[in-house]
C-alpha cells in the first residue's frame, strides 16, 4: 500500500535482494548435494539472460559472482557493456547458446579474439562448426547441445533446438577432434517442460548422462555437463516445491550414472532464468469498476492490460499469485478480471484450483488494490516494454508499398532493421 499511496497504479516492481537469495538457495543446495554424493567437480551458476536484460538485473545477478548464457548477437553486446563498467570480467563464463546467425557468430569470434577465454560457443547443428570456423582462427571452446525428446503430449516428438545424440559423436570425430582451434568441452540440454519430480524428467535426464558419458569416451577434453534451467518458481501459494530433495537427486543420478559407466563426473552448469528474477517482480492494479454479465459471471476491471503488462497469462495460460493489496476485512468473492483493451482476450480468472479468482466484495465508493506476484521473467519483452524483443531479436525493417495510376511499383523504407544501441538503451546500458 505504500507503494500504490506514493506511486499509484498501474506499477510494476523489482525486489533486489530476492535475486542473490535465489542464487545463494540453489548454490546452498548444490553444495549439499555435492558433499553427501562425494561429488569430485565444480558447481557453476549461468544466468540466463533473456529472462530479463535489464541492466538493473544483471547488476544484481553479477553481484553474486555468476556466470552468463546468452541467446542471441544483441546478449554479447550487453556483456561487453558489463565488462567496460567492471561488473563482469573476461575469465568468467560465457555459455552462447541459440541458433547462430552471421552476426552472432562474428561477435563471438571478435570475444573470444580479445580475451574472453572462457567464452563456450553451443553449437545447435552440425552447420553452424562451418559458421564459427569460418570467422575465428583463435582457440575456442565449443559446446553440444543434445535435442531432448518431448513430453509425450508435446506437439513434436524432438525438440527443435540442439542436435539428434547420434550426430554428435560423428561431427566430434569428422570435425573437431584433430583441429587446432577447437575443443569440445561442454554438452548441454534442457528439457522443455522444466525440472519436475516425473517420470519423464528422470528419465530424459538419465538417457542425457549417458550420451554424456558416450561423447566422453571417445573425446577426454569433455568435461562439463549443462542441465539447462526450468527450475520452478512458486505460482500458486498452495504448494510446497521441495528444491532440496530434486538437486539432490540430479546429482545422485549423474553420480551413479558416470560410475557405472567409468566415467568421472562432469562439472555441472545450469542456466537459471525464471528462478533466478521471477521472483523479484511484481505488477500491481487498481480496480476501476466491474460488470455483471449474467446470473454466474462478475467482472472486475483492472486499470491496464493483461496483454501489454503480462502478456505469460494469455499467451501460454501462465498463471502467478494473485492476492488483493487492501480490503481483506470484506468478504470475498468469485470474479473475472478483465484489462482495458477491446481484445477478447485480455481477461485472467483462473488460478490453481478453480475456474475463477476471488477478490473481495466490493460497495459504492470502495477503492480496491490488487497485485501479480512472481512476474519478474520474461513479461517485459514479451510485452515489447519500450520496444525490446524475446531473446533481444531485432525487429526487422519495414517497406512500403505502393502502386501509382499506371502500376508501377515504389519501395520506401518506413523503419531500418533494430539496432543493438537501441535495445542497450531501453534496458539501461
Amino acid at each position: 500500500m505504500g507503494l500504490i499511496e506514493k506511486y499509484g497504479t498501474p506499477l510494476k516492481f523489482t525486489y533486489l535482494p530476492k535475486i542473490g537469495s535465489q542464487i545463494n538457495k540453489a548454490r546452498d543446495y548444490f553444495k549439499d548435494a555435492f558433499e553427501k554424493h562425494q561429488y569430485k567437480a565444480n558447481y557453476n551458476y549461468c544466468y540466463c539472460t533473456k529472462s530479463s536484460h535489464f541492466s538493473f538485473v544483471l547488476k544484481e545477478v553479477l553481484k553474486n559472482k555468476v556466470d552468463i548464457e546468452t541467446s542471441s548477437a544483441f546478449d554479447l553486446s550487453i556483456v561487453r557493456r558489463l565488462e567496460e563498467k567492471g561488473q563482469f570480467n573476461k575469465n568468467q563464463y560465457i555459455i552462447c547458446n541459440g541458433f547462430k546467425t552471421e552476426t552472432y557468430a562474428e561477435n563471438m569470434a571478435n570475444m573470444v579474439k580479445d580475451g574472453y577465454n572462457n567464452l563456450v560457443c553451443v553449437l545447435d547443428n552440425p552447420e553452424e562448426f562451418d559458421l564459427i570456423e569460418s570467422k575465428t582462427s583463435s582457440h575456442t571452446n565449443l559446446g553440444i547441445r543434445i535435442a531432448t525428446e518431448e513430453e509425450p503430449n508435446f506437439l513434436v516428438y524432438t525438440s527443435r533446438l540442439g542436435m539428434s545424440s547420434k550426430k554428435i559423436v560423428d561431427l566430434y570425430q569428422a570435425k573437431i577432434q584433430n583441429h587446432p582451434n577447437f575443443k569440445l568441452k561442454l554438452l548441454h540440454f534442457f528439457v522443455n517442460s522444466g525440472i519436475k519430480d516425473t517420470t519423464y524428467f528422470w528419465s530424459e535426464l538419465t538417457r542425457l548422462v549417458n550420451v554424456y558419458c558416450d561423447v566422453k569416451e571417445v573425446c577426454p577434453d569433455l568435461d562439463t555437463l549443462d542441465i539447462g534451467g526450468g527450475m520452478p518458481i512458486y505460482t500458486s501459494l498452495g504448494v510446497e516445491l521441495d528444491y532440496a530433495y530434486m538437486i539432490d537427486q540430479i546429482v545422485y543420478y549423474i553420480k551413479t550414472i558416470c560410475e557405472s559407466r567409468g566415467v568421472s563426473e562432469p562439472h555441472i552448469f545450469t542456466e537459471f532464468g525464471s528462478f533466478t528474477v521471477g521472483e523479484s517482480g511484481g505488477s500491481l492494479y487498481s480496480i476501476i469498476g466491474q460488470k455483471e454479465q449474467n446470473d454466474k459471471e462478475l467482472w472486475y476491471m483492472i486499470n491496464s492490460s493483461f496483454i501489454t503488462t503480462l502478456p505469460d497469462t494469455w499467451g501460454i495460460g501462465q498463471k502467478f499469485i494473485l492476492l488483493a493489496v487492501n480490503q481483506w476485512d470484506k468478504e470475498f468473492q468469485r470474479i473475472n478480471l478483465g484489462g482495458l483493451t477491446c481484445d477478447s482476450q485480455d481477461f485472467y480468472n483462473s488460478d490453481t484450483n478453480s475456474n475463477q479468482v476471488f477478490m473481495p466484495k466490493l460497495k459504492q465508493g470502495d477503492v480496491l488494490h490488487m497485485g501479480f506476484f512472481h512476474t519478474g521473467a520474461y513479461q517485459e519483452s514479451l510485452g515489447g516494454y519500450g520496444g525490446i524483443q524475446h531473446c533481444l531479436i531485432p525487429a526487422p525493417k519495414h517497406i512500403l508499398i505502393d502502386k501509382d495510376s499506371e502500376g508501377k511499383f515504389s519501395y520506401e523504407v518506413f523503419a531500418e532493421e533494430q539496432k543493438p544501441e537501441s535495445m542497450l538503451n531501453i534496458l539501461g546500458y
